[in-house]
């Protein structure tokens, strides 16, 4: 059994979250030609946690193939993806400021979902979790979204925050997982690598 995983995420809290668990690892990341986040459109009617599951795996057979393609030492392969939702509206990365103040007003004096999916593949096996954390908000001015906004923290995350940055000063409530609403949860993952082999 290997070592080490691979990690297929680009996500420095998904690395930081990693070594908190004292797991060691390698990137395994998209080429740049690669479109990665063509693989994150939503399908019509889709319901929030279908999706980041759906995207996880999708994202997890990108990462085999890598591996194949590049003919690297095998290992487990950990892939994980995060979404925000309200009912079933699904919000993923915003385009640009303007997108992330539209969704941080939406979002606003709400209890949102945040779903990580978590999947791991090990030779021919394949482990997977889903794990659901909620997020209230207090009622955000108009200034306050765009002061935030104006900090470049929600360029790149689901929902448009942070959980462990400056948003921090609007959540008022957190129930579930701080580390499955930053990106990867920590009992989750270490229970999938535990099953795929790993010793944590």
């Amino acid at each position: 059994m290997a070592e080490f995983v691979y990690l297929a995420s680009k996500s420095p809290r998904r690395r930081q979250l990693l070594e908190q668990l004292g797991v060691r690892y390698e990137l395994l990341l998209p080429d740049n030609n690669d479109d990665a986040e063509a693989l994150e459109a939503v399908l019509k009617n889709e319901a929030p946690a279908a999706y980041v599951e759906r995207v996880t795996h999708l994202k997890l057979d990108a990462a085999v193939a890598r591996l194949k393609a590049r003919q690297l030492p095998p290992a487990p392969i950990l892939c994980s993806d995060t979404t925000v939702s309200l009912g079933r509206t699904i919000y993923g990365k915003p385009e640009d400021a303007k997108d992330a103040k539209r969704m941080l007003t939406e979002l606003s004096g709400h209890t949102h979902r945040v779903l990580t999916a978590v999947a791991i593949q090990s030779g021919l096996q394949r482990f997977n979790a889903l794990c659901t954390s909620k997020v209230t908000f207090e009622a955000m001015t108009g200034q306050q979204i765009n002061t935030y906004v104006a900090t470049g923290e929600p360029l790149g995350k689901a929902g448009a925050y942070a959980v462990q940055g400056r948003a921090a000063l609007h959540i008022t409530r957190i129930d579930g997982s701080y580390s499955g609403i930053m990106g990867l949860p920590i009992r989750e993952t270490a229970l999938l690598l535990r099953a795929a082999g790993q010793k944590i």
